[in-house]
């Protein structure tokens, strides 16, 4: 009788952690907020502002309060680079907004890294502790590549205390948590504080004529969503 060859049957892989599988990986929290991704950040152009959020992490004070405030301020203020601009900022109770300039990626990533540690040394200074965490999350960073983009921007900064305390639009109030004082693009003049402006002027046209377009800010504008 001839013999028949029997095919042995596939062996079974070991099962592993992660991979590819459904449902592998951390598991997202309920409601909690997207971080920012992991992976080489887009290359810069140098006509560009770029709008840059800090989130504090949680359990932390309110960085709205005077004597904190006062330390992002100064962190601002010290924060002088030949290739790295600092235009805009505001202070919020567990975020900090800022308009930059960089003359390159490279420049836009040491200068940020230059402004996180001086505010992380400030704050730490003023709460009284050296080992807490400060930060909840990486930098969110967004190009701006429009005048409309540009303007939009600028309100949503300078106007940001109007959506967390949720001002009414039309309320023509100036964030004294912000460089709005020393602003000069209002469609009013307004009378300039003593004290010199602890951010920079523009360089880019974006920033220092293009957004003009559309149009001065009213203090009573209220942020809008990014577009």
């Amino acid at each position: 009788m001839k013999g028949v060859q029997l095919a042995l049957p596939e062996p079974v892989p070991p099962r592993r952690r992660g991979g590819k599988r459904v449902g592998a990986g951390r598991k997202r929290r309920v409601g909690a907020r997207a971080c920012v991704a992991h992976r080489c950040r887009p290359e810069h152009d140098i006509r560009h502002p770029v709008h840059v959020t800090l989130r504090v992490a949680k359990g932390l004070p309110s960085f709205r309060n005077e004597r904190i405030y006062r330390a992002v301020e100064a962190a601002v203020r010290s924060t002088r680079r030949d290739d790295f601009r600092i235009l805009e900022f505001s202070v919020q109770e567990d975020h900090i907004h800022t308009l930059v300039e960089a003359g390159a990626k490279s420049s836009l990533e040491c200068g940020m890294k230059s402004l996180v540690a001086r505010i992380t040394k400030r704050v730490k200074k003023v709460l009284g502790v050296v080992r807490a965490k400060l930060w909840g999350d990486r930098y969110h960073r967004r190009d701006l590549t429009s005048p409309r983009q540009v303007r939009n921007a600028l309100v949503y900064v300078l106007s940001n205390f109007k959506k967390h305390l949720r001002i009414e639009d039309g309320t023509p109030r100036i964030d004294l948590r912000s460089s709005a004082q020393w602003f000069r693009g209002w469609i009013q003049t307004r009378k300039l504080p003593e004290e010199p402006s602890p951010v920079e002027p523009p360089r880019t046209w974006l920033a220092r004529v293009g957004w003009r377009k559309h149009g001065l800010i009213h203090p009573g504008e209220a942020p809008r969503a990014p577009r």
